[in-house]
């Protein structure tokens, strides 16, 4: 996953862990008992054996006392003889961070929440394999949840929707969904061709029928469909048929295939406003609008090709105010 301090952030297993406000931290560490926000807010230790957590061995799962984040697993959990919570790696290292610690006249790793900055403890590297690390965290920074207990809000991945479009080539089409706020992450690919599994190689000869495509892993919660149609038709011109700028061939179509009716609604709607809104002068809009069919991912090397080599090969920001 991507890492924009200025855009909402996702970790692999798709939970949401863009930094909260200061603000919203301070209102959540206020609801706390005094001992979790000592912890917490002000990088306390609990003593040994004294933690409700340090010798216990239900499944499930351990998250943030202060915004919820699931941090560790029950299965990950081991006994250390130190009294306190011992875990061998946490659900995501996405979901825990980790800083230079030189209170009390040492040098050690510190643990904390990378949504909301909580305090969790210390990381040391004599625990078992294969990490062969001992998570030391405090039981007042943890809330258990029972495994096949319903978890709230906060504690949820996210649930992403799909979406497809084809503009041109797939490597400037990734890259500026790539910043789009909301976007859990955008995978060069094709599709809506004949040939199963086509090569680079192959789709460039112009007759397997597929257009390059990216497909688009976005939060509905926090980004609409609508935008991401606006921001499409924003970084591609629709009006070149089977072709984009100096990429020529029916592999550069423009075009959206859609997953339900409602993304069918949206675009063909979309479209019938740019043509009323003379954007495009005389120009036709030539953008397909088909269901979407198999989606192949292109080979790695196309893979974030833009942030690989800094190249831009067509189309503008499309999340700049107009």
């Amino acid at each position: 996953m991507r890492s924009r301090s200025a855009h909402p952030r996702y970790s692999r297993l798709f939970y949401d862990i863009t930094p909260l406000s200061p603000e919203e931290v301070r209102r959540r560490a206020e609801q706390l008992d005094p001992e979790s926000y000592r912890v917490t807010q002000r990088a306390g230790t609990e003593p040994p054996f004294c933690g409700r957590f340090w010798n216990h061995k239900e499944p499930g799962i351990y998250a943030c006392v202060v915004c919820g984040l699931p941090l560790y697993a029950s299965q990950h959990k081991f006994d250390s003889g130190t009294g306190w919570p011992s875990f061998s790696q946490p659900i995501d290292p996405e979901h825990v961070g980790r800083r230079p610690d030189f209170s009390h006249g040492m040098v050690r790793t510190e643990l904390y929440c990378v949504r909301c900055g909580a305090h969790l403890g210390h990381v040391f590297d004599d625990g078992p394999p294969p990490t062969g690390e001992r998570h030391c965290l405090n039981s007042a920074a943890l809330r258990f949840y029972p495994q096949g207990a319903e978890l709230p809000p906060e504690s949820r991945p996210v649930e992403p929707q799909i979406a497809y479009f084809a503009g041109g080539c797939f490597w400037s089409i990734q890259y500026w969904f790539q910043q789009g706020p909301g976007v859990i992450d955008a995978i060069a690919g094709y599709m809506q061709g004949h040939l199963p599994n086509p090569t680079y190689e192959q789709v460039c000869t112009g007759t397997t029928g597929h257009a390059e495509t990216v497909k688009v892993l976005y939060d509905p919660r926090r980004i609409s469909y609508r935008k991401l149609l606006e921001a499409f038709f924003r970084m591609h011109d629709p009006t070149q048929l089977n072709r984009q700028g100096p990429d020529v061939g029916e592999q550069y179509r423009s075009g959206i295939w859609y997953v339900t009716e409602e993304q069918r609604h949206q675009a063909l709607e979309y479209i019938r406003e740019l043509e009323r809104s003379g954007r495009y002068g005389t120009r036709r809009i030539v953008t397909q609008v088909e269901p979407a069919k198999v989606f192949y991912p292109a080979e790695e090397y196309h893979q974030n090709y833009v942030l690989k080599t800094g190249l831009v090969c067509h189309g503008r920001n499309p999340w700049e105010e107009e």
